[in-house]
């Protein structure tokens, strides 16, 4: 007998369309219940503390020009204050004199990191060295990759960044006079000097592929739909594309440094080394037999590679273009630059480079590089920080596992510091003892491994860029000196083109002679 058709009638229709909203408002009312009351049982738990102001509101880290917007909060609530961030409290610090306690006389106290869900995400396989936490294996893995950038390449490091410099310039000088994305030119140039001092190689397929890798990566990683995962992290079991195509590329980043680390493997000679990559393989195997199995792994010299790629590329190219951006709307520096240049160094641009070790006879670039960094420190908000005990700051209370925010910026315009703090002013690095250093790359425990590279890149690049060319605007329409207003964790340019004319050889010579 055939088994009779059963049709919904509009009322279940209407019915079973009612259910689902039904348990998605039960399931919001729930998770508000367990946010109140964690909020709730944290405000308990921390009644007798005396805690930092608490800035009202919790989408404060979704604000354009995040750096400025936390600043100006420090106008009201004083340097050091709270935000909420999903469930958890954020201390945020924004002068010279907070950053300085925390990061440096207490660096102990604040040299954890927490462990974000984005920052699971893009380390899923592997220990990361920028990223992972506080302990004595972080700490042996950041000792072997230090070793490989101060050491293994020590020779090698800067005859190549000359080297690449000055093939970067005679690339530029084919396209003289014409329209230059600079940004994109410096992107491929530091991708290039990571390349060949990490895998010995420079080809073009291997630098484009990382280059497209780390950029398509660094986009994903900063968008709003992964960054929300911190505030709800219950959202990453819904169905979300943007974390399929995050570790679409994350594989396809591992897939480039595996390939690497079995070519290396495979043609490696022992008590020798070609660049980066075989200095840590090798000091990886010394490391096991003094220590055992148990400590650094190949793991561990991976993503100190990813690291070498995504801390070294993309920092020191938005850098060297802010340098671009401010040399343009300041022509007279410009011009102070290369006189400086053409008395010190000859007007011809062909002859031999100057010595990083003797960049003191260039002091007005070094100023200039110092007061960019200082205006733009590519990593405003630097990497967040976790208190692993319980600590003060400015005799406030800072509870174990609180998340500790240094707003770079924000003490690169510390009026208590700076004098005219807003205006670029490379003069103010030409007065001995009336400035401090610039804070770009961190301090204490957590400062940036690639430092000595970024600084001798910054020296080098623009060094040759500045006495091969004069820089010009793109018909007199000057770049926009806001960064991006939501940048990822580099503070970028907004997109803009110069014109680079040819400097005559032996201007000086002429110059002189009238």
């Amino acid at each position: 007998m055939a088994r009779p058709e059963i049709k919904a009638t509009p009322r279940a229709a209407a019915g079973s369309a009612v259910m689902l909203p039904l348990g998605l408002l039960l399931l919001l009312l729930l998770l508000l219940l367990l946010a109140s009351s964690c909020l709730l049982w944290g405000q308990w738990t921390h009644r007798h503390l005396h805690l930092p102001p608490l800035a009202p509101g919790f989408l404060h880290l979704f604000q354009p020009y995040l750096p400025n917007y936390l600043l100006s909060l420090a106008q009201e609530l004083g340097p050091i204050y709270r935000l909420r961030f999903g469930l958890q409290d954020v201390v945020v610090l924004n002068s010279w004199q907070s950053i300085e306690e925390a990061m440096l006389k207490k660096w102990v106290d604040f040299a954890g990191r927490p462990q974000l869900q984005s920052t699971k995400l893009v380390c899923q396989n592997y220990p990361d060295l920028s990223l992972g936490d506080y302990s004595q294996l972080w700490k042996a893995h950041k000792k072997l990759s230090r070793s490989a950038l101060l050491l293994g390449i020590r020779n090698s490091m800067e005859p190549l960044v000359q080297q690449l410099t000055q093939e970067f310039c005679e690339r530029l000088a084919a396209q003289a006079g014409a329209p230059v994305d600079i940004h994109k030119e410096f992107s491929l140039l530091t991708c290039s000097i990571i390349c060949i001092l990490t895998f010995g190689s420079k080809e073009d397929t291997l630098v484009q592929n990382i280059y497209n890798c780390v950029n398509d990566l660094m986009v994903a990683w900063s968008h709003w739909s992964i960054q929300i995962l911190e505030l709800a992290p219950f959202l990453r079991f819904f169905p979300n594309p943007s974390i399929r195509r995050l570790k679409r590329l994350v594989k396809a980043r591992d897939h480039i440094v595996v390939q690497q680390l079995r070519q290396h493997q495979d043609s490696m000679v022992a008590g020798q080394w070609r660049d980066m990559l075989d200095y840590m393989l090798q000091g990886l195997e010394q490391h096991q037999k003094d220590w055992g199995s148990r400590q650094l792994r190949e793991g561990h010299v991976h993503m100190a590679t990813v690291d070498f790629f995504i801390g070294g590329t993309e920092t020191t190219a938005s850098t060297l273009s802010w340098a671009v951006a401010f040399l343009l709307h300041h022509p007279e520096i410009q011009h102070r630059l290369q006189k400086e240049m053409d008395l010190e160094l000859g007007s011809d641009s062909s002859t031999s480079p100057l010595p990083y070790k003797e960049r003191t006879r260039l002091p007005l670039l070094n100023a200039t590089i110092a007061e960019v960094m200082r205006l733009r420190p590519v990593v405003p908000l630097a990497l967040p920080h976790r208190s692993t005990q319980a600590s003060s700051i400015f005799g406030y209370d800072i509870p174990k596992d609180t998340m500790i925010i240094p707003n770079i910026q924000g003490a690169n315009l510390d009026k208590t510091v700076w004098e005219r703090p807003h205006e670029f002013w490379p003069d103010r690095f030409l007065q001995p003892g009336r400035c401090p250093r610039e804070l770009v790359f961190g301090c204490g425990a957590r400062v940036c491994l690639g430092e000595p590279l970024a600084r001798l890149e910054l020296f080098v690049v623009l060094t040759s860029l500045l006495r091969a060319f004069t820089l010009l605007p793109l018909e007199d329409a000057l770049p926009s000196l806001q960064p991006q207003p939501f940048s990822s964790v580099n503070l970028l340019t907004q997109p803009f083109q110069v014109r680079l004319q040819p400097r005559a050889r032996g201007a000086l010579g002429l110059h002189q002679g009238q």
